[in-house]
């Protein structure tokens, strides 16, 4: 082509891309596309089009800055943190970008640590990736290759799984079936010798640029057997990660250069055909389906992520690390992971010298005595631990005789579990049951927390019709009011995420008649686990939403109170109870004073400026609602806002009349009885399948951290005078928060 050919071409890709990009910014201004189905789809399409066409990354990236340098100077601030994530992830899977443009992104995320959160924590976050880069050009996209698709690597032994959790009784079989079908069929077309060739790939071609025979390099390492892969990518991995350490560029190149020469021969990289860059994409994340049917489903597939039932039973494996009474029953194949235990004549002279020596080849089966004398732990090492999960210190074992003990080596989160939500706030309230339940498991055996790196994310899916957009205040059966509070305190969550809501109950309904096999999708863009893989990669910044306990006592005085948890809302109502158990005393003193019951209501009512003030009711009510989750904007979280509906009698000439009023405030913690014993019932979170019948009285206080329980109960056997919070319970978290992950957190 003619350079006149050439340079309007450009021009007219740059115009394209920058209307693609303003389309982004008019829809967080809340300015909707005409066409409704494009509706969360726009950032999807744009990293489309770099994907199809790798040669415009740098032109993408070039408008992204000067766009992040307007929305600077305009204090456009709610548009930084979109532009941000959009340029990063561009700048990952881009094929080669100027260290010069690198430059500049890296000198705007500096100036944004001098702007408050989550504006500085993102820019020092993506600032230190900036650094990484370049330094070693290709290293944020093969970090998450290697970590992502659990292949082996010295260098870099991290490993990431997506785990998508559906309640089966919440979501229709065509939705779950669909899921499951795009998630099979994103893993079929992947193998880990096709992760390593991209792995190598991308990196020599971020080295060498336009140099780089990208389809002769490609065409090389597919005729190469798994084997001679593997040693090239081990290579690869090697000097990359090396590089990061702090040696020269020019270094760097030098080096993959020579790997480039070994792997095509001695043929000169100028004689590289000149067909541009070459994108090499980035596989799809290793996503698992699970339809949530028991309760400790989370909790094992965690443990199954850190000890495959593949691996062999050592010392360390779960028998060891769990209590007897919290071992899984459902682990085959694994003696100490719920098989019996048999007695077997020990060997163990109990003498030093009779120990295996340390070149044995099992060196994490070797045995070590017990000292006598224990080293006391520092204090800073044992709050740093409970704070994590609960539990003692690991203690170091001595080392051999005449040898100076080793350090113990503190245990490294080399796993990361990104647990996706699918549904309503009904699943919601089920995971925060589940997480409960695993920090009370952790404080009493400290296993997961040490090792795992658990993070939450929340997709809403409703099924049926949208409700109307009008409909922006929600009565108390909404049952997205998590995913309103994040699309509200995160703009980008809202355009990305709150917009799948619908979205994939129409995708399911398309792809019901057709062939329910996985290579249907490989011809078409997985558009949804395209979504779920942008969410849980860029979705870094956590919302943590206040657990609430609650305590329900029964009319039947032999029926132990029960104790739960709850996120979203707790609904109490009067109880129909049967007309021939019911007293006609009763019966005649309802009618007069009309519907209802009477309950009593003791709080501290939170009032300006957080201060709590005492309040203490009377009254006759139909059932009361307690809602954990803000409906204003600047409302915070960590309160619940109560709404009792008190029936007021009136008496006049045309006789008794009854009328409805609603009292609301904001406490922390409350307590309702029922004086006259009359039950009520009690839903949490919204899902009838948790509803308690015959209760009398209630109690409701923010949920402790199990940790935080169990030091304190520790403190006060040592010390029973203390009241106050002393020694190292004054570190520990204090209340237990849900952390569900955004792009931005809350932007103030």
């Amino acid at each position: 082509s003619c350079p006149a050919q050439v340079s309007l071409s450009l021009a007219e890709l740059e115009s394209d891309i920058l209307r693609r990009v303003r389309a982004l910014l008019r829809e967080l201004d809340g300015h909707h596309p005409s066409c409704q189905s494009d509706r969360g789809m726009l950032r999807w399409t744009l990293h489309k089009r770099t994907d199809q066409n790798p040669r415009t990354s740098c032109v993408l990236v070039g408008i992204l800055v000067k766009e992040l340098e307007r929305a600077e100077r305009g204090d456009l601030r709610h548009y930084i943190i979109p532009l941000l994530h959009t340029l990063m992830y561009t700048l990952i899977q881009a094929p080669c970008i100027p260290d010069e443009l690198c430059a500049r992104v890296y000198d705007f995320c500096k100036r944004l640590l001098t702007l408050p959160k989550p504006f500085c924590t993102i820019g020092l976050d993506y600032a230190s990736r900036l650094q990484v880069e370049r330094a070693a050009p290709g290293t944020l996209y093969q970090r998450m290759v290697i970590s992502e698709q659990s292949l082996h690597s010295a260098a870099f032994p991290c490993q990431e799984r997506i785990f998508i959790f559906a309640d089966p009784e919440l979501l229709p079989e065509a939705i779950c079936r669909a899921l499951a079908m795009d998630t099979e069929a994103a893993q079929v077309s992947q193998s880990p010798r096709g992760c390593m060739s991209c792995v190598v790939t991308h990196a020599l071609q971020a080295a060498l640029g336009d140099t780089c025979d990208t389809p002769g390099l490609s065409a090389r390492l597919q005729a190469l057997p798994p084997g001679e892969v593997q040693h090239w990518f081990q290579q690869v991995v090697a000097v990359v990660e090396g590089s990061e350490g702090g040696s020269d560029r020019g270094q760097h190149t030098a080096r993959l250069e020579r790997i480039y020469h070994g792997l095509l021969g001695s043929s000169p990289t100028g004689n590289a055909p000149q067909e541009g860059l070459r994108g090499t994409p980035l596989p799809s994340p290793n996503i698992s389906f699970h339809l949530w049917t028991e309760d400790e489903q989370l909790w094992k597939e965690l443990v199954l992520f850190l000890r495959p039932l593949s691996q062999s039973c050592e010392p360390e494996c779960l028998g060891q690390e769990l209590e007897p009474m919290e071992m899984p029953d459902t682990f085959p194949g694994c003696g100490c992971c719920g098989q019996s235990r048999f007695s077997v004549l020990s060997t163990d002279s109990g003498i030093e010298r009779d120990l295996p020596a340390p070149e044995e080849p099992c060196e994490r089966s070797r045995l070590h005595r017990k000292g006598g004398i224990k080293k006391k732990p520092s204090p800073l090492d044992s709050v740093a631990l409970l704070q994590a999960g609960g539990g003692k210190p690991p203690g170091k074992p001595p080392g051999r005789a005449g040898m100076p003990p080793e350090p113990a080596a503190p245990l490294q989160r080399l796993h990361t579990a990104r647990v996706v939500l699918l549904g309503d706030d009904r699943i919601l309230g089920r995971l925060a049951q589940a997480f409960h339940s695993l920090r009370k498991r952790e404080a009493r055996r400290v296993f997961l927390t040490p090792r795992l790196d658990l993070q939450f994310y929340h997709i809403p899916v409703v099924p049926g019709q949208p409700q109307p957009s009008a409909a922006a205040h929600a009565g108390p059966e909404e049952l997205c009011e998590v995913a309103g509070y994040l699309g509200r305190a995160d703009p980008w969550y809202e355009s990305n995420i709150n917009t799948l809501c619908h979205m994939i109950p129409k995708l399911a309904t398309m792809v019901r008649g057709k062939p329910s096999h996985p290579s249907r999708a490989l011809v078409t863009d997985l558009f949804l686990t395209d979504v779920i893989s942008y969410y849980a990669r860029m979705g870094t910044q956590p919302v943590c939403f206040q657990v609430h306990s609650v305590k329900v006592l029964f009319q039947d005085p032999a029926q132990d109170p029960a104790e739960d948890v709850f996120l979203t809302e707790l609904l109490t109502q009067v109880q129909d109870s049967p007309s021939h158990r019911e007293p006609s005393t009763t019966k005649r003193k309802s009618t007069l004073d009309g519907p209802g019951m009477d309950l009593t209501v003791t709080c501290r009512r939170v009032v300006l400026s957080d201060r709590q003030k005492e309040l203490a009711l009377s009254l006759r009510s139909t059932g009361l609602l307690m809602k954990a989750i803000p409906a204003e904007e600047d409302a915070g979280l960590g309160c619940l806002t109560v709404t009792i509906t008190e029936i007021i009698r009136t008496s006049n000439l045309a006789g008794r009349s009854f009328s409805a009023v609603a009292h609301r405030f904001r406490t922390h913690s409350i307590k309702v009885r029922s004086p006259e014993q009359k039950p009520f019932t009690v839903r949490l979170d919204k899902d009838s399948r948790r509803t308690y019948r015959d209760v009398i009285g209630l109690e409701v206080s923010p949920c402790l951290e199990p940790s935080y329980c169990l030091q304190k109960t520790r403190t006060t056997k040592s010390s029973p005078e203390e009241t106050e919070d002393v020694g190292l319970v004054k570190y520990l978290p204090k209340s237990l928060l849900l952390p569900i992950n955004t792009f931005s957190g809350v932007i103030p």
